[in-house]
């Protein structure tokens, strides 16, 4: 029998990925503050002195809104990992990162690929589809939420730009639907209702008493219910009215 993971919110549901999006910025601030450029710390495909980048280059980014727009999807996906898959959470991202960056070394075109995007496909599409192959309605339901927004995202695995590494974002994606075949997820908690209890009996539910063998629904009062109104004795109230009028003035008399 399976063991099962409940869903709760923990601190390492926040600060992990919140730690890992503040060292990216932190690279960069070092950029800036220090006047170097880092960009060789990337994957520079086919050479033995780029196989570095596979760990390093996801801290890197070109720029600013480079560095913006991986953070905010970086931020929301792995938070997502943390809370719905906790138990292979590190797996899939450690072990998901290395193989990104080792899949974008082998298909990638000789150039200097940068940036955390290959880790946000991964993450995009192991959500998406572990969800979909978990047949569980929360983790179906965090799959389409996924999709609603970051579906487009989709375009760019493919070259349509040539200043963007699709190599990486492809690589990402790839690694992402095949983690989510071959790591096994502790499945949710299912809801037990009351009626759905091997030793439920139907006579002594209340709600079920309103209801008679042919299910037509009856009013029924107990006789408790029925005591305590019979002894409850409303005090009546007197309401005193005082009406004031003024009485009218005599005419004179004029003779």
């Amino acid at each position: 029998m399976k063991a099962k993971q409940s869903l709760e919110f923990t601190l390492g549901t926040l600060v992990y990925p919140l730690l890992l999006v503040f060292s990216m910025w932190a690279v960069l601030w070092i950029e800036v503050r220090f006047r170097i450029n880092l960009n060789f710390l990337g994957v520079y495909p086919h050479r033995l002195d780029g196989l570095h980048g596979i760990v390093t280059a996801p801290f890197v980014h070109s720029g600013l809104e480079h560095l913006f727009n991986n953070s905010v999807p970086l931020l929301v996906l792995s938070m997502a990992l943390f809370y719905f898959y906790r138990n292979i959470a590190w797996r899939v991202l450690l072990f998901g990162t290395i193989l990104t960056g080792i899949s974008t070394w082998l298909i990638g075109r000789p150039a200097l690929h940068i940036g955390a995007s290959g880790v946000v496909y991964m993450l995009v599409a192991f959500l998406f589809f572990k969800g979909i192959f978990s047949k569980q309605y929360q983790l179906i339901a965090i799959a389409f939420i996924v999709v609603f927004l970051y579906g487009s995202l989709l375009w760019y695995v493919f070259p349509i730009d040539p200043k963007i590494s699709w190599e990486g974002h492809l690589s990402g994606f790839a690694v992402g639907l095949l983690f989510s075949l071959l790591f096994r997820s502790p499945p949710l908690p299912k809801r037990t209702y009351a009626w759905e209890a091997t030793d439920y009996n139907p006579e002594e539910d209340e709600f079920m008493r309103h209801f008679d063998e042919e299910g037509n629904f009856i009013e029924t009062i107990s006789e408790d219910e029925e005591n305590v109104e019979e002894k409850v004795d409303i005090p009546k109230r007197w309401v005193l009215r005082y009406q004031i009028t003024k009485e009218p003035e005599k005419p004179e008399d004029t003779n």
